[in-house]
């Protein structure tokens, strides 16, 4: 496995389902701390968000379980990395 970032996202390509966080002892986030950290991986990325897009990220933080949000949520971050390394 990658590694995971504080948030529980993996930082690079994902081979297997990212069940590594939480920690044994932890919960996995609810739907407003996955909806703040999808937030964030987009503000961190530069994405403007519309109004659309923010009831669709809401939507996909009320829907997804973790392992399929920790991955979506990887690609918009690793696509910004990606970009801004080619600066």
């Amino acid at each position: 496995m990658t590694d995971i970032n504080e948030s529980g996202i993996p930082t690079g390509p994902i081979d297997r389902e990212p069940l590594d966080y939480p920690a044994p002892s932890d919960v996995y986030p609810d739907t407003a701390r996955k909806a703040e950290i999808l937030t964030d991986v987009f503000r961190t990325a530069g994405v403007e968000l519309g109004a659309y897009d923010n009831r669709i990220a809401t939507w996909l933080a009320q829907t997804a379980d973790w392992s399929t949000f920790a991955v979506i949520t990887s690609w918009v971050q690793r696509a910004a990395q990606t970009g801004t390394e080619k600066d």
